[in-house]
């Protein structure tokens, strides 16, 4: 073999070889994708678990959750909102975090919806409920119920 040889086959081991790490490189890619898409999946499984444990266990959120759930314009939530009882100021509180996790992509649309969706719509059947947010500094959680996929 001629040196010129030598050299064609040392340029062909190299070509092969960069292009198996090339294929290495891409391989590790998507499964670090993979990985980082499983992770993120199951990190807002936890948020949405613990948010659920919260928003159902806490007494003072159960008190105003049932007060909400009626017909739109009833005394006893016109009162709720008059009084800005604690209670009341904490389920707000509660919302607005959750919109706050919706934000920062914590938690998908979608997630909130399934979780609380019906509370939400609680929130945005009373108009006195949703001025109350508009005026009192809740923006994120204003936002979510203007959400049109939640119309």
């Amino acid at each position: 073999m001629t040196l010129t040889d030598w050299n064609a086959l040392a340029q062909l081991f190299y070509n092969v070889t960069g292009g198996i790490a090339a294929l290495g490189t891409v391989g590790a890619a998507i499964y670090a994708a993979r990985i980082y898409k499983s992770n993120s999946r199951l990190e807002r499984a936890r948020w949405a678990s613990s948010l659920y444990e919260k928003f159902y266990e806490r007494q003072e959120l159960k008190k105003v959750r049932d007060a909400l759930d009626c017909d739109a314009g009833t005394k006893q939530v016109d009162a709720l909102v008059a009084m800005e009882d604690s209670d009341f100021t904490d389920y707000l509180n509660f919302f607005e975090y959750v919109a706050f996790l919706k934000h920062r992509e914590q938690l998908k649309l979608e997630e909130v919806q399934d979780l609380f969706g019906y509370y939400l719509g609680c929130l945005s059947r009373h108009a006195g409920v949703h001025a109350y947010i508009r005026r009192n500094g809740y923006e994120r959680l204003d936002e979510l119920l203007n959400a049109e996929a939640l119309k």
